[in-house]
């Protein structure tokens, strides 16, 4: 009796697991628009790769992967919204990985948890900083951008994407590890720091290398040194700060593709593989030009990356005595 009353309570939760299993992970996701969230403004690395990939990624599943800039207080608005959208794979972000790691220890509360909220697809790609400036005469080397700060500190201005930005993560480094001191002036995203930095109107950016190499390569903006082990193929006439006397000092900008928590497993997996091919293919390269290495990743590493870097920044915050806003 209870065996009868069983099988079709059974048969129910196997064809309603089957339907999910099939809607999932055989072919039916996307079967809509994706909408993909850069908490920027367009214009900058981020919004670049974003595009680049989500172009791909419409091409790969067949339904548009549509990028929405919803930039402001420093990647809190836009990936806010995507920490609160529904976990159905529809609504993904393509961040810089400070949004996840150093808000944390920039902000005394966030409008939403990196850890606990999202859910990593794959690292994208990382890309170098490197310090420049539009006065060359004035300032011709890092030896003497650090001279000039440690003579008047304070006064030498540098620009960033924001609070907590890679920008100003990387000048937060340099302060200490120079004992130099500047003023830090932010802005709404790398591409408007970039422009008044090519005005005039700061003395310095440490940029992320993707967003100023056309304007070097122009001859508009002076590479001083690159913070990272090596040169870049692109720039090779660019010293590394280890090379200018200045070692450890080492960043990358990492951007990074994520979903809200509790997406499904099988939709974070046909992104994941998606992913994975598009960087092995044709714009591996278009990137590499661009002043970029693709980094693809698993899930997994992308999240002990982000748990390991929180735990650094918030040193590097605390070493720079920060107060969280």
């Amino acid at each position: 009796m209870h065996i009868r009353r069983l099988i079709p309570a059974l048969a129910c939760a196997l064809l309603a697991g089957a339907a999910a299993s099939a809607a999932l992970g055989q072919g039916a996701y996307p079967d809509h628009p994706v909408k993909v969230v850069v908490a920027l403004p367009a214009g900058g690395s981020a919004d670049m790769i974003a595009r680049t990939v989500s172009q791909k990624l419409a091409a790969e599943l067949g339904q548009p992967f549509v990028v929405e800039n919803r930039a402001g207080a420093s990647g809190q608005i836009g990936l806010g919204a995507v920490a609160r959208a529904p976990a159905d794979g529809y609504t993904l972000t393509v961040s810089p990985a400070s949004f996840l790691t150093t808000n944390k220890a920039i902000f005394k509360s966030l409008p939403y948890d990196p850890q606990a909220d999202f859910v990593p697809v794959t690292r994208l790609v990382n890309q170098p900083m490197v310090l420049v400036v539009k006065d060359k005469q004035k300032f011709p080397s890092v030896a003497a951008v650090v001279a000039a700060a440690r003579a008047a500190p304070g006064k030498l201005t540098y620009a960033s994407s924001g609070d907590g930005s890679p920008q100003h993560l990387a000048a937060l480094m340099f302060e200490t590890r120079t004992k130099a001191s500047m003023l830090h002036v932010p802005y709404k995203g790398g591409a408007p720091a970039v422009n008044d930095t090519l005005a005039g109107n700061v003395d310095m950016l440490f940029a992320v290398l993707p967003e100023a190499l056309p304007h070097i390569q122009a001859g508009k903006l002076h590479a001083l040194g690159l913070l990272s082990p090596q040169r870049s193929p692109v720039l090779t006439g660019t010293p590394t700060m280890a090379e200018s006397g200045y070692p450890d000092l080492n960043l990358s900008a990492w951007v990074g593709l994520l979903a809200p928590a509790k997406t499904p497993q099988p939709v974070i997996d046909k992104l994941q593989r998606a992913v994975q091919g598009i960087l092995a293919g044709d714009i591996k390269a278009r990137l590499g030009e661009n002043g970029m290495e693709v980094a693809p990743s698993t899930p997994q590493q992308l999240q002990q990356a982000i748990a390991e870097e929180i735990k650094l920044h918030a040193e590097l915050v605390k070493a720079a005595g920060i107060t969280p806003q």
